[in-house]
């Protein structure tokens, strides 16, 4: 059973990658054939790397220790997890534009002392849109702001952690809810076609209601008090392509 939820949720995961793919390659293929009208590039493409820092949404080690009657000062939160970002843009005129945007990040949510292993790895891949505002200068530099809605798939594998006084098992658990990203971002052109996006920094909302996600996940209905939204924050850095 735990072997087909595994397969489902990574299923799962790879047709959301498989759509970001698709969609940014249809929207740069439409741009290689617009010619542009001014200096202005009618789609540009970003990808590059993302550190997201994440509200624990009151979850803690205690938590997790009191649940899973663990032995204290056995379990940790993380808050910082790597992963990647990626846009396509459509400009309709030198200041304004719409943009889709997509993200993914990794890590383990749950750190542990050594001892144990075995602890769950989680991921979550987002899909958002929105209108962006850039300020075109004559000089290298565009500065923009813009403003994200869509959804976030999170998911947690299934796992066994040993090392503790008793095994303990996990099942893969998912959850799609609404997300919003405000923020904004400088890039440096380097060329016509290419650009540096130097930092961009995203005041990032998901809507996950942890006491359920955990509670499915470590099959209890212990997890209580944990928050229903979470304020993070996403930075990110990378590639401009220019059509």
């Amino acid at each position: 059973m735990r072997t087909l939820q595994t397969r489902y949720y990574q299923k799962e995961n790879m047709g959301i990658i498989r759509f970001a793919v698709a969609t940014i390659t249809w929207i740069a293929l439409i741009g290689s054939f617009v010619l542009a009208q001014d200096s202005t590039p009618k789609v540009q493409v970003f990808g590059g790397y993302s550190l997201m820092h994440m509200d624990s949404g009151g979850l803690s080690g205690l938590t997790i220790q009191s649940v899973l009657r663990a032995p204290s000062d056995t379990f940790g939160v993380s808050s910082n997890f790597n992963g990647w970002n990626a846009e396509a843009q459509y400009n309709a005129s030198s200041s304004f534009g719409i943009v889709a945007d997509f993200g993914g990040r990794y890590g383990k949510p749950i750190t542990t002392s050594s001892g144990v292993s075995g602890l769950p790895s989680g991921n979550a891949y987002s899909f958002l849109a929105g209108p962006v505002l850039s300020y075109r200068t004559k000089a290298r530099i565009t500065p923009f702001v813009h403003a994200l809605f869509g959804w976030e798939r999170v998911s947690l594998s299934a796992s066994t952690i040993t090392g503790l006084p008793s095994p303990v098992s996990t099942v893969a658990t998912g959850s799609t809810d609404f997300a919003l990203a405000l923020g904004g971002g400088v890039d440096y052109k380097m060329s016509r076609r290419f650009a540096i996006r130097l930092g961009q920094l995203d005041y990032f909302h998901t809507s996950n209601n942890l006491n359920s996600f955990y509670d499915s996940a470590f099959g209890t209905r212990q997890f209580q008090g944990l928050a229903t939204h979470q304020d993070n924050l996403r930075i990110s850095a990378g590639i401009v392509v220019q059509f």
